[in-house]
């Protein structure tokens, strides 16, 4: 099989997607910007050949590369780069040379939050009031009907950048003059804990693999409070939530995928479904995943592509947390000082890239352990303040 993989390099944790598929005997074609030199060794090897371009975003260099790829290897299989970036990018070039997966006619489902919010109800769950607010006067009806506080985000983005809470009528005031010239969905806040249903869907849309994260907070609120967070994996995924998102998968139809959605649990215990990311969830949390399960997932996704199953399933026997710490927050503890204190629980530590930092911090730590009252009490201890 002939697999291009877009970006391979970056999220810099990702270069075991292409080891994996390599070792399984596929053609690893490799496109991106990055100068072959900086790929890291273990990428390099893993890649049958790699096609630079000058730019990713220009369309007229990636299909002359895929153009060389079949000429050079014959029909191209699979395209991909699990980064939710480039969905619009990676539908366009399967579209134009026949392969497999999302298309352009697919992205206004899995890009539009207005548009995810519809296929929700259609599934029968429960979602936030909302609608687009093209203009002050809309804007106000809206908040006028709901009332506050409400959020307001892009109607397509990538994570929590631009987004607001809005409290107060100085605050709207605030944010009409603000906003960027896009799109937003304005929506009624609700009070309740981010919990995840993520998983791999196999190509009849049969989830294969799954888990779920809960948050110490939300992303929103450590990007737009420039502060910290945490977030742990289960160990037993809720009965609720497993079927609310295997009606998602199925509404969406997400085949041979990743995904990644978001949902509210609210204090009565209820779900408020909130937002689809057709790829895995970000940062370290596929390591998250291998740590918890003490298995390797970028091998079962080699294993699904090459022959429609993965080979093993996950046991959950134990809880991993992810742990990032911001280089302008002063902690009570060093990062020499943690690993000495906390080093039995850690099973992996790294530096994250700047683009992440926002959300997660400039430097993360994955935790593990059969019992989550040990995890929570270290992670806590890891993001004490000085």
């Amino acid at each position: 099989m002939n697999v291009v993989f877009l970006s391979p390099h970056f999220p810099p944790n990702y270069w075991p997607f292409c080891a994996r598929l390599r070792e399984f005997g596929h053609n690893v074609l490799g496109l991106a910007d990055a100068p072959y030199e900086h790929l890291r060794p273990e990428l390099r090897q893993a890649l049958t050949e790699y096609y630079r371009v000058s730019d990713l975003h220009h369309y007229d260099e990636l299909l002359r590369a895929l153009g060389y790829f079949t000429h050079r290897y014959g029909k191209l299989d699979r395209l991909d780069s699990l980064n939710e970036y480039w969905l619009e990018t990676e539908a366009r070039l399967r579209e134009d040379f026949n392969i497999s997966g999302l298309r352009p006619a697919d992205m206004d489902r899995v890009k539009r939050k207005s548009v995810m919010k519809a296929l929700f109800q259609k599934a029968g769950l429960r979602v936030a009031p909302g609608r687009i607010c093209r203009s002050a006067a809309e804007l106000q009806d809206f908040v006028d009907e709901v009332g506050y506080p409400v959020v307001a985000k892009p109607d397509v983005g990538v994570g929590a950048a631009k987004t607001y809470k809005i409290t107060n009528d100085e605050e709207l005031k605030a944010y009409i003059a603000s906003k960027p010239p896009v799109d937003y969905i304005v929506e009624a806040f609700v009070p309740g804990r981010i919990v995840t249903y993520d998983g791999l869907t196999d190509r009849d849309g049969n989830v294969v693999l799954d888990s779920s994260l809960e948050y110490s907070k939300g992303v929103m609120e450590a990007v737009n409070q420039d502060t910290d967070l945490y977030y742990y994996m289960v160990r037993q995924i809720p009965e609720d939530l497993r079927e609310a998102g295997r009606r998602v998968v199925e509404a969406f139809g997400v085949r041979e995928r990743f995904f990644h959605f978001e949902f509210f649990r609210l204090e009565d215990g209820s779900l408020v479904a909130l937002e689809v990311n057709l790829r895995p969830p970000g940062g370290l949390t596929v390591d998250m995943f291998n740590y918890a399960n003490d298995m390797d997932i970028f091998r079962e996704w080699a294993h699904l592509l090459t022959y429609g199953r993965v080979r093993e399933k996950p046991t959950y026997p134990y809880f991993a947390a992810y742990v990032g710490r911001k280089d302008h927050i002063p902690y009570k503890r060093s990062h020499e000082q943690v690993l000495a204190e906390f080093g039995h629980l850690i099973a992996h530590h790294e530096p994250i890239s700047g683009i992440f930092a926002g959300a997660i911090g400039n430097y993360g730590y994955i935790l593990r352990h059969p019992d989550l009252s040990t995890l929570l009490e270290a992670a806590q201890a890891i993001q004490e303040r000085a």
